[in-house]
């Protein structure tokens, strides 16, 4: 048994997380916390809300609420709908927590420590009408590089060059749109990324990550590391002191940058978790007290790779503390609307509460895992969801379940029924069934999950290819113990597609086992028997529908609520 540490990006504090958000990171990291879970392992699976910064500033205005307020308000409104959406987190803290200060302002004080901080004097943007220092965030203009229009002074949307807000061309401020802005002297802290760029390099070449993610954490290496400013001048955050951990002389009212604290949640929520639990949050994240056989895995959008492969190991590879570092950095491409993209500050696209409205939540876990934007960026239409959903759901899944177990029920007295020998074709049926379990064992090892999810699928199409075969209702006709071997390896296919389906529709896993008295989700090991484990002589019930197939008239409806091709 190994110990497994997961995170996934910290969905940020601004409205709840639309189908991207939970596509890109927060889903796959699940779905994979689930089957290691299944196969036997030690799981953590650590998440936050990620508060601080620009946006929740802006936000909290917008609602007329004060920042912490509005904070709480919203974090608690993102973890229920983690919980509805079936999101096994150990922890889901919160960026603003007591352990993350502290673990912050430690990480500072020994990074300064160690020459990896230098405070300078920066000409920022300064909005006279506005009276105040704008951060990055609040900073928006032309990205010098593509040209896009409304890029933010911190990072361009549309080509994901990092930028800083005097970058921007035509700049003006968004909390007011004032175009009436100056450059001038403001004193911050810098995280000097240059001196480590050698050792984050080989610290990344030492790393087997899949291609997605080292490509980009490449391309910021050669493109060339920056120093990152790590403080900005707002009033929610990690405030800056000085060494005595009193104000910082001529850096009163400072707090640090979003992107520096907020990775440091991940070791803040483990923290609080241990608090919680009564463990001990060292053994994760101290390679010196117990983390060295960790092996910790990090889900995320292709968006928030370079924080994660570049400034984040920096922060921990810097401070010279033995710190337990990512082993496998997965990242995500984007899920698109309709070729767009979804936006939650435009309200664009299907949110997390919304989608669950609409249908059960592991209809949305099926679609965004066995169809998500894994290789390449992925379009959701309400057409593909319909025909997917159709087609791999209620077809090949749930009339397999609903018609073997209704069977049995009509014509085999509602149990698991004894009499006859496996033949050829259980034996070939066996030999198909653990030949796909494998794939789909292996495509979940790598994590490539549309391929994991496909492999799922094939098996229940077998199922669904030897009771064509076997046709019990025919056999029952003739010969009894034949239809009874047919309806027993049936039945027991149901018991085995629920352990397949439980680390992607969890819910659904559960109601699809219990329909033939099983409670074994686990994942099916290579060696183990897999066609005749359910009990002679047990009780099997039909659970109702499964999985109702969306209608035309459903999507019509959905597509004039949300919106489609614009």
């Amino acid at each position: 048994m190994s110990r497994i540490l997961i995170t996934s990006a910290l969905p940020y504090i601004n409205g709840i997380k639309h189908l991207g958000n939970l596509a890109g990171s927060m889903l796959p990291a699940d779905v994979w916390a689930r089957f290691k879970r299944g196969q036997g392992h030690e799981v953590l699976y650590i998440c936050a809300t990620d508060e601080h910064g620009t946006p929740a500033e802006l936000a909290a205005a917008a609602a007329g609420q004060d920042v912490r307020a509005y904070c709480d308000e919203q974090h608690e409104i993102q973890r229920r709908a983690g919980e509805a959406f079936g999101l096994s987190y150990d922890w889901f803290g919160r960026s603003s927590s007591d352990a993350n200060r502290r673990l912050t302002q430690h990480f500072a004080k020994v990074l300064e420590e160690r020459g990896l901080i230098e405070e300078r004097v920066d000409r920022m943007i300064y909005s006279v009408d506005d009276g105040r220092f704008l951060p990055d965030r609040y900073v928006e203009g032309t990205c010098p590089h593509c040209g896009h229009v409304g890029a933010r002074g911190d990072q361009c949307d549309n080509c994901g060059r990092l930028l800083d807000p005097t970058d921007l061309i035509d700049p003006y401020s968004a909390v007011s749109g004032s175009r009436n802005l100056e450059v001038r002297d403001t004193r911050h802290l810098y995280l000097l990324q240059t001196r480590m760029a050698d050792r984050v390099r080989a610290w990344v070449d030492s790393k087997d990550w899949p291609s997605l993610a080292k490509s980009i954490a490449y391309k910021h290496l050669d493109e060339g590391l920056i120093d990152r400013g790590i403080t900005r001048d707002l009033k929610w955050g990690v405030p800056v002191v000085g060494p005595d951990g009193g104000p910082r002389p001529g850096m009163e009212g400072k707090v640090f940058y979003v992107w520096f604290d907020a990775p440091i949640e991940y070791i803040g929520a483990t923290e609080e978790w241990a608090e919680a639990t009564g463990n001990d949050w060292r053994s994760w994240w101290r390679t010196d007290e117990g983390a060295k056989d960790v092996r910790y895995v990090q889900f995320m959008g292709k968006d928030n790779v370079a924080f994660h492969s570049v400034s984040f190991p920096t922060t921990l590879l810097g401070s010279e503390e033995p710190w337990k570092t990512v082993d496998t950095l997965k990242a995500f491409n984007w899920l698109n609307w309709y070729g767009g993209k979804f936006s939650t500050s435009q309200k664009r696209g299907v949110f997390m509460d919304q989608a669950l409205e609409l249908l059960p939540a592991d209809y949305w876990r099926w679609h965004l895992t066995a169809y998500g934007p894994e290789g390449s960026d992925a379009a959701f239409t309400w057409e593909q969801f319909q025909s997917t959903t159709n087609k791999d759901l209620a077809d090949v899944l749930g009339n397999f379940v609903n018609r073997i177990v209704k069977f049995a029920e009509s014509k085999m007295d509602g149990v698991v029924p004894d009499g006859g020998v496996p033949g050829e074709l259980e034996a070939r049926l066996e030999a198909d069934v653990r030949a796909g379990i494998a794939e789909a064992t292996a495509a979940f090892e790598t994590m490539e999950f549309r391929k994991a999810a496909q492999a799922v699928r094939a098996v229940w199409v077998l199922g669904n290819e030897y009771l064509q075969v076997a046709a019990p209702w025919t056999a029952l006709k003739t010969d009894r113990d034949a239809a009874a071997v047919g309806v027993r390896t049936g039945l027991n296919l149901v018991a085995l597609f629920a352990r397949l389906a439980a680390p992607i529709m969890p819910e659904t896993a559960a109601r699809i086992a219990a329909s033939v008295g099983a409670t074994d989700l686990s994942w099916p090991s290579a060696d183990e028997p897999l066609l005749d484990i359910l009990p002679r002589g047990q009780a099997v019930a039909a659970q109702g529908v499964l999985f109702a197939k969306i209608e035309d008239a459903q999507v019509a409806e959905w597509s004039e609520r949300f919106g489609g091709a614009e």
